[in-house]
C-alpha cells in the first residue's frame, strides 16, 4: 500500500516536471535546474528536471547530427587494408585529355592517394579495375575491403562480382553522411591546392586535372599522418623520399629539342615550355610545349621558377582551331566522332574547352523559332 503511495507521488513529479518543461517552450532540463537551483525565478515548483525521457517534440524540432569523434587508433594494420574510394565531378570545363571525372582512391594505412582521371562516370570500374591489378602486384598485399558512397559507379553488379571474385568486402557509407568516408574526402584538399596553384599560375582552367595531379603528388610526400607522424610516401613504399626535384607548377622551361627534330646550324636548340607535371612512370618531368602543343615528357628541361607569374594569355589563346589541333595531336578528343553521336556527357557541345552553364529565366517567348 505504501509503495503503492510511493510510485503515485514520483509519477506525479515526474509528470509535472514536464508539465513545466512544455510551459517553457522545451528548453532543455540544464537551463530549468539551473533556473531553481540558483532562484533566478519565483513560482518554479522545487522539482528535480531530469533528463532521462524522451520528449517527442524537442526530438523532431531540435534533432542534429550524430557527432563524430577523430580516432585516436589505427584501424588497419597494412597498406591495402582499406581503399576507400571518391568521385568529384563533372568539371564545367573539360580537361586536356578530355575528361570531366576524377576518381580518388586513399589507402586507410598510410593515407597515400591514387587520382584517376575520367571521360565518364561509367569509367570508374575499369580504373579501378586496373588499378587495383598493378598496386596488388607491386605491394604483395592483396586489398580486403573497399569503402565507397551508394553513388551508382561504385553500387553495380560490376563491382559486386569483382568483390565477389577477389574475397573483397564492399562496404558502404550510410546515404548522406559523408563523415563514415571522411578519409577520402580530402577531395576538399585536393580542390583547394588545385585552385591555389591554377589561380597562381594564371594557366587556363583546362589545365585542372594537371593542377589535380600536382596536388595528389605532393601530398602523399608532405602529408604527415596521424599518429604514425610519417608521409604516405614512406608508409606505403617504406622509405623517405627526397623533394628536391619539385618545381613550380605552371612555371616557365626550357625543353631541350633532344632529336625530335633534324635542327639546322642556326635553330634554337630548346623550346619554351611550361611545367605541369611529373611522370607517371618514370623520372622525368611533364612540360607543355608552346611551339608544338603538345605534352612532353622530359628530363631535358631548365626551370625559370622566378618568372611563374605568367600572364593569361600563356598559351596566346589559341581559339578553336588552335584547341582543336592541341586535343588532337594528343589524341585526347576526336572532335569529329563527338559531333556525329548522341553522349549524354557536357562534351556534346564542347568545341573546344569551356564552361558550361544552365541559362536562367526561359520563358517561352525566349525560344527560338517558337513563331
Amino acid at each position: 500500500m505504501n509503495n503503492c503511495s510511493e510510485n503515485e507521488c514520483l509519477v506525479s513529479k515526474c509528470d509535472e516536471s514536464w508539465l513545466w518543461h512544455k510551459r517553457l517552450a522545451h528548453i532543455h532540463t540544464n537551463p530549468l535546474n539551473k533556473l531553481k537551483s540558483k532562484d533566478l525565478v519565483s513560482s518554479l515548483p522545487n522539482i528535480k528536471f531530469q533528463d532521462n525521457r524522451l520528449c517527442d517534440a524537442c526530438v523532431k524540432g531540435k534533432q542534429t547530427r550524430t557527432s563524430f569523434k577523430t580516432k585516436d587508433l589505427i584501424s588497419t594494420n597494412k597498406a591495402l587494408d582499406v581503399l576507400k574510394m571518391n568521385l568529384f565531378g563533372p568539371s564545367r570545363i573539360v580537361s586536356l585529355a578530355g575528361n570531366f571525372y576524377a576518381l580518388v582512391i586513399i589507402d586507410d594505412f598510410s593515407r597515400y592517394t591514387w587520382t584517376l582521371f575520367l571521360a565518364s562516370k561509367n569509367d570508374a570500374y575499369k580504373a579501378f579495375k586496373k588499378l587495383a591489378k598493378v598496386l596488388q602486384n607491386q605491394n604483395g598485399n592483396s586489398i580486403k575491403q573497399i569503402h565507397s558512397d551508394h553513388g551508382g559507379e561504385f553500387q553495380n553488379a560490376k563491382f559486386d562480382r569483382f568483390c565477389e571474385k577477389h574475397g573483397i568486402i564492399h562496404s558502404y557509407s550510410a546515404l548522406r553522411t559523408p563523415q563514415q568516408n571522411d578519409v577520402v574526402q580530402r577531395n576538399r584538399s585536393l580542390e583547394e591546392l588545385e585552385r591555389t596553384v591554377l589561380n597562381e599560375s594564371n594557366l587556363p582552367k583546362y589545365f585542372w586535372a594537371n593542377a589535380i595531379y600536382i596536388a595528389s603528388y605532393v601530398l602523399n610526400r608532405t602529408f604527415i599522418r596521424p599518429i604514425l607522424k610519417k608521409t604516405p610516401y614512406e608508409l606505403y613504399r617504406g622509405r623517405k623520399l627526397s623533394i628536391s626535384h619539385l618545381r613550380v607548377f605552371g612555371c616557365k622551361c626550357f625543353i631541350l629539342n633532344n632529336g625530335k627534330d633534324n635542327l639546322g646550324k642556326f635553330d634554337p636548340k630548346s623550346d619554351e615550355g611550361i611545367h605541369i607535371g611529373y611522370a607517371i612512370n618514370g623520372h622525368a618531368y611533364m612540360v607543355y610545349n608552346k611551339r608544338l602543343l603538345t605534352v612532353e615528357e622530359s628530363m631535358h628541361v631548365m626551370f625559370d621558377e622566378f618568372d611563374c607569374y605568367l600572364p593569361k594569355s600563356v598559351l596566346d589563346e589559341p581559339g578553336v582551331d588552335g584547341l582543336r589541333t592541341i586535343l588532337q595531336k594528343n589524341q585526347f578528343i576526336d572532335f569529329d566522332a563527338i559531333d556525329t553521336c548522341d553522349v549524354k556527357e557536357p562534351v556534346v557541345n564542347a568545341r573546344f574547352p569551356k564552361e558550361w552553364k544552365t541559362p536562367r529565366d526561359l520563358t517561352l517567348d525566349n525560344v527560338i523559332g517558337k513563331n
